[in-house]
């Protein structure tokens, strides 16, 4: 199995910081990631035909492909958002103590 197979990043936003220490801790305390960061970002987007402008925080969230599934549920069971944003994108590389640590610290 490759890198690319094994090992992804997930990116999420939330509106606020309150609501995104929330996940960053739940996701850790469940393993599911061995690092989550955040990001202060504004955000330009159209939704139900109106244009949006938003202060929020993004989420990069490193872990392995195999856990994406459950970190997904886990967000969308805990987001206040109704389509929350999650997008996940493979690592295709990187140094190798690094994606061992990340095995080393997610279930």
């Amino acid at each position: 199995m490759n890198v690319a197979d094994t090992y992804c990043m997930v990116i999420a936003t939330c509106g606020g910081r309150e609501e995104a220490d929330k996940l960053a801790e739940m996701i850790l305390k469940h393993r599911l990631a061995a690092c989550v960061q955040l990001m202060p970002i504004t955000s330009h987007y159209e939704w139900k035909q109106e244009i949006h402008k938003d202060e929020e925080l993004m989420l990069f969230m490193k872990t392995r492909t195999a856990l994406y599934d459950r970190l997904e549920a886990l967000i969308l069971k805990h987001h206040s958002y109704e389509v929350p944003e999650i997008v996940r994108l493979p690592i295709r590389g990187g140094l190798k103590d690094y994606l061992n640590w990340i095995d080393e610290v997610t279930v």
